[in-house]
């Protein structure tokens, strides 16, 4: 038995059954049996291309493409998350991959071989539907054992490959109940079995957890990453949720209008976005006007708010062109100050003060606009709307973007 410990190892099609350490129902040990003739090294499967790929419906030839050149290369047992408001090309991207759509144009191709000549069912990957899509007329066991059943595998082989999964998803004891006595979260840890069963080179999820409540989400979020990185399986997740993208992605592709926007880690998301949209949509996000009075070495010097900043620059930021500076809510302290300091462009009045546990968040009025600030180590004696604050911000955690401030 070779033990698979490596996030980044993917899993091998053809072996045996995935076993699980019983002594672990955390999902946090996952072996396989090795093939009897396995090649000493063998080359990682699941590389997934996209090579300006597009959709345009039929009868809406004056409207914009729904996916408009979609261009990816996702490394073997990577986890990719598709991102973007409603409409923006992300859920229609992933069933081109899987076969439910044909792109209009463009190539799709899986370790090199092209995807387009396939039908669905012929592609080597799972999809795990934001509905589950699990047969309610069949008990949990005989869902999950579905696919093997499909490909026509000796009962005592599916016997052995549905046990182990339903001990690694923790569904002991409810593999003979049907879908409907199951709760939300124990009905998606049955679609999830099901998908990895057949032991795909791709998980494909379409927006898995938007049926579950917040806490289910998270506790979901956490087992589905670690489970996906304990396997190695290439996986593709679409999802309008913020806080799945980035919590559970190696890279995040954000999309709008059909058309890629930025592809990138979870943090240069975050902290380096490229455009004002991406940076607007990925958290909150305060954009300042910024006037540009010098540019070199990735830095600028500006003047926000009538105070001079030195800070990090996107590369196509010009002396004298349109800037705006990106000051996160976590970038800005306050400081209170009381009713007799005089006002200026760093003096602002606190409209709201939301208690959110770890941190308060403020909504501050200020000679410049609205701005948002979070105090993320609270003290007693929290600010209440009416009172007065000194802002001040760490020119180290901002961006300077090109374009107008909003």
């Amino acid at each position: 038995m070779a033990e698979r410990t490596a996030p980044d190892t993917p899993i091998d099609t053809k072996p045996g059954p995935i076993r699980a350490d019983r002594k672990d129902r955390a999902m946090t040990t996952i072996t396989l049996d090795a093939p009897a003739a396995a090649a000493p090294t063998s080359a990682p499967v699941g590389r997934m291309r996209l090579e300006g790929v597009s959709k345009r419906y039929p009868g809406k030839a004056a409207t914009a493409p729904a996916v408009d050149d979609v261009t990816l290369d996702i490394a073997p047992g990577e986890f990719i998350s598709l991102l973007g408001p409603s409409g923006c090309g992300k859920t229609t991207t992933l069933r081109m991959i899987a076969g439910f759509e044909t792109p209009t144009a463009g190539r799709i191709t899986l370790d090199g071989e092209d995807l387009l000549a396939l039908p669905p069912h012929r592609r080597p990957m799972s999809m795990v539907f934001q509905s589950y899509a699990l047969f309610p007329h069949l008990s949990v066991r005989d869902n999950i054992a579905y696919g093997l059943k499909l490909r026509k595998l000796p009962r005592a082989q599916i016997d052995a490959e549905v046990d182990a999964v339903v001990d690694v998803m923790g569904l002991d004891g409810l593999d003979r109940r049907a879908p409907h006595q199951l709760s939300g979260g124990q009905q998606q840890r049955v679609a999830l079995a099901r998908a990895l069963v057949i032991k795909p080179k791709v998980l494909l999820f379409d927006e898995p957890l938007s049926n579950l409540d917040a806490k289910l989400r998270g506790t979901m979020r956490l087992q589905i990453r670690r489970l996906q990185q304990q396997l190695g399986i290439t996986s593709i997740f679409v999802t309008h949720d913020q806080e799945e993208a980035m919590t559970m992605s190696d890279r995040i592709v954000v999309m709008r209008g059909g058309r890629v926007q930025q592809i990138g880690s979870p943090q240069e998301i975050y902290r380096r976005p490229t455009t004002p949209f991406v940076a607007d949509f990925i958290g909150t996000a305060n954009i300042l006007a910024a006037r540009v009075t010098r540019v070199g070495d990735g830095r600028a010097d500006v003047v926000v708010a009538g105070r001079a900043l030195s800070v990090p620059a996107h590369p196509d930021i010009a002396v004298g062109s349109p800037a705006g500076l990106l000051v996160r809510p976590e970038a800005a302290r306050i400081t209170p100050v009381d009713a007799c300091t005089p006002g200026g462009e760093d003096i602002g009045e606190v409209i709201v003060a939301s208690f959110a546990g770890e941190r308060i968040d403020y909504e501050l009025h200020t000679e410049s606009g609205t701005l948002q600030v979070a105090d993320v180590t609270p003290g007693p004696d929290a600010l209440a709307p009416g009172d007065r604050a000194r802002i001040e911000i760490d020119a180290s955690r901002t961006w300077l973007l090109p374009g107008e401030a909003r």
